[in-house]
């Protein structure tokens, strides 16, 4: 065992890339559980973005048409979703099962000619003398944008639920729709576009899965991220920027195992393979059971809006 070989910075690094993915489709679901929905499509939608992006990608040659193809893919995904629990009113739990089961069946049928096929490079973002400075340099200044661009979604998330009227919305509509219809809001069409932003937001943490972690197409590559990413919202009690800590942890929990296995850690593989998922286990059961006001869900979350004629 050769614990020394282990970079701390370059540690630091991959646990930014490894939580990436999971922190952009739990930023989204957090916004779809506020406005009082819960959806468990996030694995379905997270994998139609992996392979949605990297076709587009790939054809197209460039990255960016990927993570524009992918949250797109997500978004239709989501709608879908949201056709079924807002128009039809059909449960919601098992909407977002069978939402998920659909994407892992249709992208792995779409999948099937790009495996093996390496997608167009996206560039580190060039940030000049930050990447020189000793250890923080290598660890906080060498990713691509999409690192920097989740990590200012998750203030704007956070800026717009708090502070902005149409956020206030949203959460009066989670909170209790039947008195935020009889003030005059549009229930469902508020619930829709939150779906929407979900989406998009799962699509492009699949995206980065399959452009950027490990570019390539593979199927079923999310193995279990969307699962991650709602259990983190949980573990967040709905508020972003614990969102973001726990999609760190659980990165560097991910990272770690990987490092320890190169290092030679006399530890069974697959012991250390299901750590990361052990551990998120371990928090959601830690904060469910502690007192009822540690948690913060949305008074209507998952339950069904009828409006009134």
């Amino acid at each position: 065992m050769i614990l020394g070989s282990i970079n701390p910075a370059v540690l630091m690094a991959a646990l930014m890339v490894a939580a990436t993915p999971i922190l952009l489709a739990a930023i989204g679901e957090l916004v779809v559980e506020k406005a009082g929905v819960l959806n468990l499509g996030v694995e379905g939608m997270m994998i139609m973005g992996a392979c949605v992006g990297f076709i587009v990608a790939v054809n197209t040659g460039s990255p960016i048409m990927g993570f524009i193809g992918a949250a797109l893919g997500g978004i239709a995904l989501s709608l879908l979703f949201a056709l079924l629990t807002q128009a039809l009113m059909t449960n919601q739990v098992a909407s977002g099962l069978a939402l998920t089961l659909f994407g892992l069946g249709l992208t792995a049928l779409l999948g099937q000619g790009y495996v093996g096929i390496t997608p167009p490079r996206t560039p580190k973002l060039d940030l000049g003398p930050l990447s020189d400075i000793p250890f923080l340099g290598r660890a906080l200044f060498t990713h691509d944008i999409v690192v920097y661009l989740t990590i200012a979604l998750v203030g704007a998330v956070w800026w717009f639920l708090k502070y902005s009227r149409a956020g206030m919305i949203l959460r009066a509509v989670g909170e209790n729709h039947d008195a935020a219809h009889a003030l005059g809001y549009h229930v469902k069409r508020v619930r829709v576009f939150a779906i929407m932003f979900g989406g998009a937001c799962a699509g492009l943490g699949g995206a980065y899965l399959s452009l950027i972690r490990v570019p390539q197409w593979t199927e079923g590559m999310t193995v279990g991220a969307g699962w991650i990413a709602l259990a983190l919202v949980v573990f967040a009690s709905w508020r972003p920027w614990r969102a973001m800590a726990g999609a760190y942890l659980f990165g560097g929990v991910v990272v770690l195992q990987l490092n320890l296995q190169a290092a030679g850690v006399r530890i069974p593989v697959e012991y250390l393979s299901m750590s990361p998922y052990l551990i998120t286990i371990l928090v959601l059961v830690i904060i469910s059971s502690g007192k009822g006001r540690s948690l913060n869900a949305p008074g209507s979350l998952n339950k069904p809006f009828h409006a009134s004629s």
